[in-house]
C-alpha cells in the first residue's frame, strides 16, 4: 500500500511514479484492480486548479495532508484525485487499464461491465472501461460521497506498488483545461506503451506537436 509519504511530494513527480501503480478497490465481497496509465498533476497557483479558486468545503481535501483522496464530480461523473505535498496541490487520475493477477477473481471484469455499461447494456472493450477519469471511477465503484476528504484504508480501498516502472513516459498538455488558465502546461502524464489505451493520446492528434504540446522522456 502507498504510504503518505508517497503522495508527500512535488505533484509531477507523484504524477509520473504513479504510472503502473495498481488501484485496489473492494466492491461488496469482490476486490476490483486497475493499473494506472495516465495521470495529471495540478498546484495550488496554477489557473488550472480548483484550488486556485480558493478555500471551499467542497475543495477541502486539497488543502489537507498529503495522500488524502479528492473527489469531486466532473461532466456528469466521479473523478479521483490525491492531495499532494503543499496546500492546494493535487494528482488526478485520468485513465487506467484492468489489472490482472494471481488474485483477481475470475468476474472481476464482469463486475466493471456492470457498473459501468454502454447505452443498451452493449459491453466496453476490457482496456476501454476505464479510459477516462469519469469511466475509471464508474468501473471501479468509486463515489464522491464514499471517499472525499477520506484516507486510503487497506480493507477498502489503497494503491499498490506491483514492481512495474514506465520505460518511456509522454508529458504533455492537460485536456479540458480553458483557455486562459494555464492551460499550455505540460502536466499529464502517460505511460507510452500504454498511450492508446489512455484518454487521448497526444502524438498523431490534431493540436499537439512534439516539443511544443508534448514531448517524449526515455527512462534509464
Amino acid at each position: 500500500m502507498l504510504t503518505q509519504n508517497f503522495f508527500d511530494r512535488d505533484p509531477q513527480e507523484v504524477a509520473k511514479d504513479l504510472l503502473g501503480k495498481v488501484i485496489r478497490v473492494k466492491h461488496g465481497d469482490i476486490w476490483l484492480s486497475a493499473s494506472i496509465i495516465e495521470t495529471e498533476a495540478y498546484y495550488i497557483h496554477d489557473k488550472g486548479s480548483h484550488s486556485s479558486l480558493g478555500f471551499t468545503e467542497k475543495r477541502k481535501a486539497l488543502f489537507m495532508p498529503a495522500g488524502t483522496i479528492y473527489m469531486y464530480y466532473a461532466r456528469g461523473g466521479d473523478s479521483l484525485n490525491i492531495s499532494c505535498h503543499g496546500e492546494g496541490n493535487a494528482c488526478l487520475i485520468k485513465s487506467a487499464r484492468p489489472y490482472i493477477d494471481e488474485n483477481t477473481p475470475g468476474n472481476m471484469i464482469e463486475l466493471m461491465h456492470s457498473l459501468n455499461p454502454l447505452p443498451g447494456n452493449r459491453l466496453r472493450e476490457p482496456d476501454k472501461l476505464c479510459s477516462g477519469q469519469t469511466l475509471l471511477c464508474k468501473s471501479l465503484g468509486l463515489k464522491v460521497p464514499e471517499w472525499d476528504k477520506q484516507n486510503f484504508d487497506p480493507e477498502q480501498f489503497y494503491f499498490e506498488d506491483v514492481g512495474y516502472r514506465a520505460t518511456r513516459i509522454i508529458q504533455a498538455r492537460r485536456l479540458g483545461i480553458p483557455l486562459g488558465r494555464d492551460e499550455h502546461l505540460l502536466y499529464r502524464y502517460i505511460d507510452y506503451d500504454q498511450a492508446l489505451h489512455c484518454t487521448h493520446p497526444p502524438y498523431g492528434k490534431k493540436g499537439f506537436k512534439q516539443g511544443l504540446e508534448y514531448v517524449l522522456h526515455e527512462l534509464k
